[in-house]
């Protein structure tokens, strides 16, 4: 079977990743554990994901022109995404500060950087968006640049698949492309008003609706009346970063391979339960033999 071809655009970063006991409260200084600093962003996670899944991914995205930058194209590229579309911006690079506690839980402050200026897209990189069978999107770049190539995807039969995080209002030119949209409980309410009291609310937006739990799984539903839930793999959690993008990210790849939806899902849980057990973002997205191994229990 010929592999995937997964076109990801989105954001780069670099993430500074602190752990401790407890998060801070305001004002509060907690002495921490531990600190690695991994190439992060949802877009860069995600093409990697895609990657280590078994996709053919390429990704557009735009790194700075610091040093920060420069690890980024090499640990991408090291992770067998093609970045002949990576732009370079002169000035910094996008950066995460992200705080984890014991429980896995998250906070993150992002400073965009040159994923600000990722705005249009030239012919060459429209024709790779084309060209793919399915393209993923988040909303961590310019809202317009998705749109148009969510359109060009469209316009060539590439499946879209936009993962609307983070948390924002969402074009309905841009809604009106997608085939999956992909949220978690606060990024469905920024949308609809409501959470996982009705998942069914995102099918007035979409054709087709992942809503993420973590612990407690996900919902898939439909416009043909599905409305499934899928249980999450029980594991024990590190750190829940990376986890919804190695979901998103599998989920296009298995979508991409012929699964039915509801399959893709549990295929994409078995993913994001799998990258919960290490600490970091783009470390801890994992490998197909990973996902299998949990997926067959």
């Amino acid at each position: 079977m010929p592999q995937t071809r997964v076109v990801v655009v989105g954001s780069a970063n670099m993430d500074l990743v602190g752990a401790a006991p407890t998060l801070p409260r305001p004002g509060e200084t907690v002495l921490g554990s531990d600190f690695v600093m991994v190439p992060g962003g949802k877009g860069a996670n995600q093409a990697v994901a895609a990657a280590r899944a078994g996709a053919s991914c390429a990704f557009l995205g735009a790194i700075g022109s610091d040093a920060f930058g420069v690890t980024l194209r090499a640990r991408i590229t090291a992770a067998g995404v093609d970045t002949r579309h990576l732009r370079v911006s002169y000035g910094t690079s996008g950066v995460a500060l992200i705080m984890v506690d014991a429980e896995g839980e998250n906070t993150i402050l992002v400073a965009p950087g040159a994923n600000a200026t990722l705005t249009g897209l030239t012919e060459d990189e429209l024709t790779c968006v084309r060209e793919a069978d399915v393209l993923v999107a988040q909303l961590e770049i310019p809202v317009e640049t998705v749109t148009t190539a969510a359109l060009a995807a469209r316009a060539a039969g590439t499946r879209v698949v936009v993962n609307a995080a983070p948390a924002r209002q969402v074009p309905a030119e841009l809604l009106a492309a997608v085939d999956v949209l992909v949220v978690n409980e606060v990024e469905a309410r920024a949308l609809t008003g409501r959470g996982r009291e009705d998942p069914r609310a995102l099918l007035e937006l979409v054709p087709r609706a992942v809503l993420t739990l973590g612990g407690q799984g996900a919902w898939y539903v439909d416009r043909d009346g599905a409305h499934e839930h899928v249980p999450a793999f029980v594991v024990d959690v590190v750190d829940s970063t990376a986890a919804g993008d190695a979901f998103t990210a599998a989920l296009a790849v298995g979508w991409g391979e012929g699964r039915d939806l509801p399959d893709a899902v549990r295929w994409a849980a078995a993913a994001g339960a799998a990258c919960v057990r290490k600490l970091g973002a783009s470390v801890a997205l994992p490998h197909r033999p990973e996902i299998d191994q949990l997926y067959a229990g």
